[in-house]
């Protein structure tokens, strides 16, 4: 899920095809400057909804993506974002969506973030036609700010630190009932530690068992690893500055257990974002400073998919393009976005303010 798993059947023959498509698209990326009308574009989608922020998205495929937003709003497309259906939860209107998990076209988990009750986790399996609400938060001092899943059943939400260690909410039912994990296995966090809620990515797994949690607003950004599905965390440092609430890591991004970037910066309009994204490819034991970055702040990462190399960041002052791995970056578009995903059809989406959403395009 969130954004490695992808869930159902491929064949072979399909994987390779895709591949091949992938790795055209990465080439397009990358030709020469008089080859640009050829290149890979963001093609925006009409939503409707240029009063909502999508910071929420689930890429099912191509044709099927999910985006949650403010003022609680779920939109769901079905025909490669041709059409859109408001499939909110009814009497969601004062919520705020900042994370879609979606298994299929049916079948989707949304988080809501916030003080108290304000944080609440709702499951649909009919499309979003109803929904149940599964997790209302009780405890005045935790504050959620992003879900992931393993696969069908397993997942996990994180909050902000209570009692100075970040708290982990566990499903085994797809998100139908949580239950707080113990900390006992949790780092403590540093005085004015926090995650993101920026993108849906501050908190994302890989694999059966291995998830990585990001942070920032303290001294030092971190990542958070654990390899048994939340119960046991090592932390450790992040090149990306923080040492202010609005500086730290807000996305994560692995392509397999051990290979995964890093992006965020300053989220401040107009402040800089200098080392604003970091790679590692030992699991989050050691992150290294991107060579040339993103020049500015950016608050979602996703790899392309079948390729070893190639990923998008995006930001509220553009898209950058790495073709090595997280090692130099470059901007390929100054549209503004807030979160990325990409399956494995090659059907890479964006959102983000005033409603905007756009797939992908050659």
């Amino acid at each position: 899920m969130r954004r490695t798993v992808r869930i159902g059947g491929r064949r072979t023959g399909r994987l390779v095809t895709a591949g091949a498509v992938c790795a055209a698209a990465v080439a397009a990326l990358t030709a020469a400057p008089a080859q640009a009308h050829q290149r890979p574009h963001w093609e925006p989608k009409e939503t409707g909804a240029s009063e909502v922020r999508f910071r929420g998205l689930a890429a099912v495929s191509r044709n099927t993506a999910w985006v949650a937003g403010t003022q609680g709003t779920v939109l769901r497309t079905t025909d490669g974002g041709a059409a859109w259906r408001n499939v909110s939860p009814p009497g969601a209107g004062e919520l705020q969506f900042r994370d879609i998990e979606a298994f299929d076209a049916r079948r989707a988990v949304v988080l809501a973030i916030g003080e108290g009750e304000a944080s609440r986790i709702f499951r649909t399996d009919d499309g979003g036609a109803t929904w149940t609400e599964s997790f209302r938060n009780p405890d005045p001092r935790a504050f959620y700010d992003c879900l992931t899943f393993f696969d069908r059943r397993h997942g996990l939400a994180m909050s902000d630190p209570v009692d100075g260690k970040f708290r982990i909410l566990s499903t085994g039912d797809g998100g139908r009932s949580w239950k707080v994990l113990p900390t006992g296995g949790m780092p403590a966090a540093q005085e004015g530690e926090a995650g993101f809620a920026a993108s849906g990515q501050c908190l994302v797994a890989s694999g059966p068992k291995d998830v990585w949690l990001a942070t920032g607003g303290a001294a030092r950004a971190r990542v958070l690893h654990s390899a048994d599905r939340g119960l046991t965390w090592t932390a450790v440092d992040a090149p990306i500055p923080a040492g202010d609430p609005a500086r730290g890591v807000f996305a994560l991004a692995f392509r397999d257990r051990v290979h995964g970037l890093a992006v965020g910066g300053d989220f401040r309009p107009g402040e800089p974002s200098p080392r604003s994204a970091a790679r590692t490819a030992d699991g989050a034991r050691t992150w290294r400073p991107a060579e040339r970055p993103p020049a500015a702040y950016r608050s979602g990462v996703a790899w392309l998919p079948h390729s070893r190399t190639a990923a998008l960041a995006v930001g509220p002052t553009g898209t950058d393009l790495t073709t090595d791995g997280g090692h130099t970056w470059r901007t390929v578009d100054t549209g503004s976005y807030d979160t990325v995903d990409c399956t494995p059809d090659l059907g890479c989406w964006a959102a983000g303010e005033r409603g905007r959403v756009a797939r992908l395009e050659r």
